[in-house]
């Protein structure tokens, strides 16, 4: 099913340039064809994280789709929380791409229907993180931290004592293996893109270990105490960043000469060093050190869906890990998306075009009669 054959016309082969270094957290601004976002925060007092380490205040960022349906106890029936990659936030959900192939009227995760939950994670957006002010000294948090605050924020804020789905993407999809064995209860469905369910090991760690030791070997880091940023190491960090979200088969057509390929990196590494905080990245790249649902797989109850695509550089398929770990989860599935002319690597799971038929049998599989 693989499509590498055949010549790319020239306005495919622009669109596909434009699409593969469009920054991944932003979204454009278009014709809302469902409900208008809206944006909220909520703290948590004297939160202590899994490290021991505590904040007087722990502010958490979310944006809501929709409206909350309740059952006749009082119980939200309908909400839908999705979780972002690393680096991003909530708000990337909210693209054209996403949210114009998902939240529409008719569409799979109809927000008239849904009540949509996208929240920044710790680190993340506009939540608590370490360029507030504390830098380095901000608590070391984990995934763990990340799915313990989530839970918080629906069940003592929104009042959603169960979810009809929890997905995400990367980081967002590592999360949901994390919330399915720590809440089994909690939700109907749950679908992991772009994720593994084991430990960050070898290529993996070793990519995040050269970002954040690249960002600290610059004198102008000056142990997270800097006035601007270290933009050398940062430079460096965000090499790894761009590998580790690549698509060889898209780039090199979308850049198939020296010029384009060089024009690429280097309007895509002006955005990032734009948006990116050295301190923050550093946080957002360690946070995964001690995730690993491998030896809990079993307790998760609800159906779940992962999804993988041929061509991630993050997770590739020939470690055939998802074949074996999937065996674990009582009603788990693996879904590996052939490479095509649509997927773009670690990224395709944003794109609901691809895998959202997946998205629609899940949620009818796990449907409450």
């Amino acid at each position: 099913m693989r499509n590498v054959s055949g010549s790319t016309p020239p306005n495919m082969r622009k669109l596909l340039f434009l699409l593969l270094w469009l920054p991944l957290f932003s979204y454009a601004q278009t014709v809302i064809k469902y409900p208008p976002p809206v944006e909220a925060d909520y703290s948590l007092k004297s939160y202590v994280f899994e490290s021991g380490e505590k904040l007087p205040e722990l502010k958490l960022h979310y944006t809501t789709v929709g409206q909350p349906r309740k059952d006749a106890r009082g119980r939200v029936m309908n909400a839908v929380v999705i979780m972002h990659g690393t680096t991003g936030t909530g708000q990337q959900f909210l693209s054209e791409q996403f949210a114009g192939n998902l939240f529409g009227p008719g569409q799979v995760l109809d927000a008239a229907k849904y009540y949509i939950i996208l929240p920044d994670a710790i680190g993340h957006g506009q939540s608590s993180k370490p360029s507030n002010g504390l830098r380095m000294r901000f608590p070391k948090y984990t995934y763990n931290d990340m799915v313990t605050a989530n839970y918080r924020l629906l069940t003592e804020h929104l009042g959603v004592a169960h979810a009809r789905l929890v997905m995400g993407t990367s980081m967002g999809g590592m999360e949901t293996w994390v919330w399915g064995y720590r809440y089994p209860d909690f939700m109907d469905a749950l679908m992991p893109l772009a994720s593994l369910p084991v430990e960050i090991a070898g290529r993996n760690r070793m990519l995040r270990k050269m970002a954040i030791d690249l960002i600290q070997m610059d004198p102008a880091w000056q142990g997270g105490a800097y006035t601007s940023q270290p933009r050398t190491g940062l430079t460096g960090a965000i090499s790894s960043l761009i590998f580790m979200t690549s698509s060889p088969f898209q780039m090199q057509k979308a850049a198939p000469t020296r010029e384009l390929a060089e024009a690429a990196l280097a309007k895509r590494t002006t955005q990032l060093l734009t948006s990116l905080d050295a301190n923050d990245f550093i946080y957002q790249f360690d946070a995964s050190r001690d995730y690993d649902p491998a030896p809990h797989l079993t307790k998760i109850k609800a159906p779940l869906f992962a999804i993988n695509s041929a061509d991630d550089q993050v997770n590739p398929p020939e470690l055939a890990i998802l074949e074996q770990e999937i065996k674990k989860v009582p009603k788990g599935r693996y879904i590996l998306l052939p490479i095509t002319d649509l997927t773009v690597g670690h990224g395709t799971h944003s794109n609901p075009l691809i895998w959202g038929q997946y998205l629609k049998e899940l949620l009818t599989l796990s449907e409450k009669k």
